[in-house]
């Protein structure tokens, strides 16, 4: 039950300041105001008239630029909720974006973590369930346009672990293209030994799914699978199950 004598914190903050609700809106979520000292970046949040209502020196109202979030997938986590009713879900990546989870890294970092950052997001281009590595959330219209439309042609990099007796000529038949689709041929792609035991993939017009079966074609078996690299957009080091932002001179 909501307190008679509180207001909405956007309608408190218009009429202090003086703007427009919308105005009050962007304030906040852009993570200029606070409550008695206090960070809040909800606008419907309920506030008393004793509070202290402070505004960040030199904060204008403008919306928040939309983001892109690479993050380090781990293995056995959906990139996406699995909301089937009536049946246990695997963990979801989704859940790992949080502020306490941005990889500390030496990336110029010009962005202020706000909640409004994980909202509303869309993403792409999904690898397994047992895979890890890079997969991408994004806000950004022209990120999610281009994922869509051009995803399938972009190369991506994964690192795959292996076992078994490849067959005598089995590289040249990952790298020329092999008949798993029915009659029709995969693609040609960029496969090379990485060490004894794992294989590096370099794949365009081939989904990283399809990765186990053309390993079993040529006699091995799949123990892991991790991508590194979308495009031009790599993973880094970004450590497992964390994340970072994709800067704006990055480009898949």
């Amino acid at each position: 039950m909501q307190d008679k004598d509180s207001v909405r914190l956007a309608k408190r903050l218009a009429e202090q300041q003086q703007c427009s609700r919308r105005e009050a809106e962007m304030l906040i979520v852009a993570g200029h105001v606070r409550v008695d000292g206090e960070l809040v970046q909800l606008p419907e949040a309920r506030v008393q008239p004793g509070q202290t209502i402070s505004l960040d020196q030199s904060a204008k109202p403008e919306a928040v630029p939309p983001v892109t979030l690479l993050l380090h997938k781990p293995a056995g986590h959906t990139q996406w909720p699995d909301e089937k009713p009536g049946r246990k879900s695997p963990p979801s990546a989704l859940d790992l974006l949080t502020a306490e989870t941005l990889a500390q890294m030496d990336t110029p970092f010009p962005i202020k973590v706000l909640e409004q950052h994980f909202r509303h997001l869309q993403a792409f281009l999904p690898i397994p369930l047992p895979a890890s590595g890079l997969v991408v959330f994004t806000q950004d219209k022209r990120v999610a346009r281009k994922l869509a439309e051009e995803g399938q042609w972009l190369e991506q990099e994964c690192i795959v672990g292996v076992k078994g007796k490849i067959e005598a000529d089995g590289l040249e038949l990952l790298q020329s293209g092999l008949p798993i689709r029915g009659n029709r041929r995969m693609p040609p792609c960029k496969v090379s030994w990485q060490n004894e035991s794992h294989l590096r993939f370099a794949l365009k017009g081939i989904a990283p799914e399809e990765i186990e079966a053309m390993c079993a074609a040529v006699g091995l078996d799949v123990l892991s699978l991790k991508r590194l690299r979308i495009g031009r957009v790599s993973l880094a080091k970004v450590p497992e199950g964390q994340w970072r932002y994709m800067m704006p001179w990055e480009r898949f």
